[in-house]
């Protein structure tokens, strides 16, 4: 396989030094946990080998959400990119064919690269609202397709699908013989109504989740995969056996703690992801330079600069990371730089809003020069 190195990792916080960053505009998270000291008490915690497909109870809280899927058929995974590269690995090979709604996260895009796979790709359209092109996505179904890749809510935009859109993968699917992955990292943080998983509505889905974006727990490594599919789910549960065995039980037991606690603890986060994004519309309300698709889920958005602007780009993010302001540019996404993707949900309130003003004054400043 031939591993390269993503821009969106070469270039994230945490190999800048996020003591480098003052106002934190990057992150796809909400802010991160800390744990509470009296929360487990790890001179308990054996530490063996765990269960191979994950912690029992933490699959059996998972698998309660559903109507379809049993705690059998949850794969608990060291996060959500792991399960990602496990789908790909599994079902995509150099003579498969996928399709990849864009943009994407990258992972989606680098792994089945790396392994040689054929790629088209569905660009959502900041004209169509960021919506699919359903007509384009079956325009590009060959007989070696296997697998349609989507976001919900999706990043770096925040739409989301709606259940009439699933209805609707699932029939490209089931007549073409493909599975569908959703990576659902952001199911929790919807602003619209949360409809159910993905693989619980169809046995040709694939959902992906994890508590480290709408948790705010990237640092415990815990994801999960999930379908009806028992014999698909063997080949994954392999895969997972031969890359890793199991989980580390300390980030499982973690996990399990907040999962166990997960209505007040998103209560909380929801509240403040709320007050934060309320910041951030009203900022985006009074720029003149700025549009958007305002976000229906997750903690990202995705606006541009308008296009009919004179803007040297390069000089713009270098003067905007001068005032200590970082954001997700475009080329992370494989987008024009006039598009850069904002994360509300990380920053403290007083640095969100300044943040915001950093960009308005790195625009104005290409706009006097």
């Amino acid at each position: 396989m031939d591993y390269k190195r993503m821009p969106i990792e070469i270039e994230s916080p945490e190999q800048m030094g996020y003591c480098n960053i003052k106002y934190n505009l990057t992150e796809s998270s909400v802010r991160d946990a800390l744990f509470p000291a009296d929360a487990i008490d790890i001179n308990d915690l054996l530490l063996s080998y765990g269960d191979h497909k994950g912690k029992p109870q933490l699959r059996q809280l998972i698998a309660d959400e559903t109507k379809s899927i049993s705690s059998d058929n949850v794969l608990i995974t060291p996060s959500a990119a792991t399960a990602l590269f496990i789908i790909s690995t599994t079902l995509l090979d150099s003579k498969s064919h996928l399709i990849v709604v864009r943009p994407n996260y990258a992972t989606n895009i680098e792994t089945p690269k790396a392994i040689g796979c054929e790629i088209s790709y569905v660009d959502l359209r900041f004209e169509d609202q960021f919506q699919i092109n359903w007509d384009k996505l079956e325009s590009l179904i060959q007989p070696n397709t296997k697998l349609i890749s989507v976001t919900h809510p999706h990043n770096p935009t925040g739409t989301c699908l709606s259940t009439e859109d699933f209805s609707r993968l699932t029939q490209i699917a089931n007549n073409n013989k493909a599975y569908v992955l959703v990576d659902e990292t952001y199911r929790e943080l919807n602003r619209a109504n949360i409809i159910p998983y993905g693989a619980d509505l169809s046995s040709k889905i694939i959902s992906v989740a994890s508590m480290s974006k709408g948790f705010g727990l990237p640092g415990i490594r815990i994801g999960w995969l999930l379908t009806q599919d028992k014999i698909l789910f063997e080949k994954f549960f392999a895969a997972k056996e031969q890359i890793i065995i199991c989980n580390s039980i300390i980030d499982e037991e973690v996990g399990y703690y907040f999962y166990k606690n997960k209505k007040e603890y998103l209560n909380k986060i929801s509240l403040t992801a709320n007050e934060n994004f309320n910041i951030l519309k009203k900022w985006m309300g009074s720029q003149i330079n700025l549009e958007w698709v305002e976000p229906r889920g997750g903690v990202v958005c995705f606006p541009r600069i308008k296009e009919k602007l004179n803007i040297d780009y390069k000089t713009f993010y270098h003067d905007l990371n001068s005032l200590g302001t970082f954001v997700g540019p475009g080329h992370w996404f494989e987008m024009p730089a006039n598009y850069m993707r904002l994360g509300f949900g990380y920053p403290l309130k007083d640095e969100l809003a300044e943040g915001l003003e950093n960009i308005t004054k790195a625009i104005e400043i290409q706009l006097h020069n």
